[in-house]
């Protein structure tokens, strides 16, 4: 039943009307105070052309003056969320500001602010037992509270690997996530390159029944760490795979299904023990087959000769430049040779476009080069080096590229000759040094 207008009249007694009314206002409260927040129309998140998510002040302010005037819990405390995430008590004019604390206040904000912090309790448990579990090994771990993001770091294991505390803030963390989970993407096994750090990192939302997200978990490890100073040196590995096996006490708990103890009490030592039981001699050698980049900065002596510092620079840079199209393109780091990279493909595709990409990033504003050789053989890899006739003549084939250019061999030409996308030129058969036989090589156009 409708409200009905003012000046109608029902020929009904003052008191059943008055019970209508009350009946009405109670029923169209409890309907108001069932929405969530996104069910308004100001709900104060938009998508922009490029499919990120954006906070929308205008839609916040809105939704402020409303939840004034109609109550609603439920949609409040969400609101409450979203606005300290956003730092609304720093971006507001003073009006503004003035009516989101009345809001805040008659919410009982504090109230909130305060039962989020008990909610995360148990979160921050769990990071500081994961975290003192891997001492040592570059591997960090820190819950954030969301609805302070400024101080955002409550609970933090291994702080020394990004230098973070507790109290540290976050910036953009709120918005990633939520444009992450419009595209339905978890944050999950990302490289990130900050300068010359490199890291690899997981970030685990936190969603709280009618509030949303409420924080994160992110786990951070020290990629360059354990490539560069762990991996080639035998004592600084044995040292890491003891600190990450650590323990502190024995127990006598049986945790494997029937099969596995029984295979236990018959002599299996792990869960691979079969692939890897037979007896081996000597250092450990594998082979496979690649698609190999090679590839270094033009000139990089006389840099250096000229302006040490300024070529270290050009390292860096040309280093991230490299490590992030390895990341797009799924190539594998062999060795990082200071002014030059050694790398894997699986797919020789991915290697063309991998090379395309690092010489359009260089660009020709960059104030160097770098030449790219690649080659499709095979790698061997033994005592933590690779080698073999297929990393030699990619370092070979390289050395003809012209600075700014790729040069490919005949075997990668074969599996690239048919792609429309990639016009390559044929340079002819070359001389190449230690190589018996002349090679025909292919320039491909960046």
């Amino acid at each position: 039943m409708r409200r009905r207008e003012s000046g109608q009249t029902t020929g009904r007694r003052p008191q059943e009307e008055r019970e209508e009314t009350v009946a009405w206002s109670r029923k169209n409260r409890s309907t108001e105070e069932r929405l969530r927040l996104e069910e308004y129309d100001f709900y104060p998140f938009v998508v922009t052309d490029a499919g990120l998510i954006e906070f929308d002040q205008t839609a916040f302010q809105q939704a402020v003056d409303h939840l004034l005037v109609h109550r609603n819990p439920r949609a409040a405390g969400e609101l409450i969320v979203i606005g300290e995430q956003n730092l609304v008590r720093d971006t507001f004019g003073s009006r503004e500001l003035e009516r989101y604390k009345t809001f805040f206040q008659r919410y009982e904000g504090d109230r909130l602010v305060r039962d989020n912090t008990a909610y995360l309790e148990n979160y921050k448990r769990i990071v500081r037992l994961i975290g003192q579990s891997f001492p040592n090994t570059g591997i960090e771990i820190l819950l954030h509270d969301l609805v302070n993001p400024s101080a955002s770091v409550v609970a933090i294991e291994n702080g020394i690997v990004t230098g973070r505390a507790l109290g540290s803030g976050t910036t953009k963390l709120v918005l990633d996530l939520k444009t992450r989970g419009h595209h339905g993407q978890d944050k999950l096994n990302y490289e990130l390159n900050i300068g010359s750090r490199q890291f690899k990192c997981t970030t685990i939302p936190i969603f709280r029944p009618d509030f949303g997200l409420v924080g994160a978990i992110c786990i951070n490890i020290d990629a360059r760490f354990l490539r560069e100073a762990v991996m080639p040196d035998l004592g600084r590995l044995n040292a890491f795979v003891d600190n990450f096996l650590k323990a502190d006490m024995e127990l006598d708990e049986n945790i494997l299904s029937k099969e596995e103890y029984q295979a236990a009490l018959g002599g299996k030592r792990h869960f691979l023990d079969e692939a890897i039981r037979a007896p081996r001699s000597g250092t450990r050698e594998t082979r496979h087959l690649a698609a190999i980049l090679f590839s270094d900065i033009v000139s990089f002596t006389a840099m250096m000769e000229a302006d040490e510092v300024g070529a270290l620079a050009v390292v860096e840079q040309n280093n991230a430049i490299h490590r992030q199209a390895l990341g797009r393109h799924g190539g594998r780091l062999l060795k990082d040779l200071g002014d030059g990279v050694l790398a894997s493909f699986v797919s020789v595709s991915d290697a063309v476009a991998c090379a395309r990409d690092i010489q359009s990033r260089i660009g020709a504003d960059a104030g160097y080069r770098v030449r790219i050789g690649i080659h499709l053989g095979e790698v061997v890899a033994s005592g933590g080096d690779v080698f073999g006739d297929g990393v030699n003549l990619a370092s070979r084939i390289h050395g003809e590229a012209e600075p700014g250019t790729i040069v490919v061999s005949d075997a990668v030409f074969n599996n690239i000759r048919n792609k429309a996308d990639i016009a390559v030129h044929d340079l002819g058969e070359r001389r190449l040094r230690h190589v018996s036989e002349p090679v025909r090589i292919y320039a491909v156009e960046v």
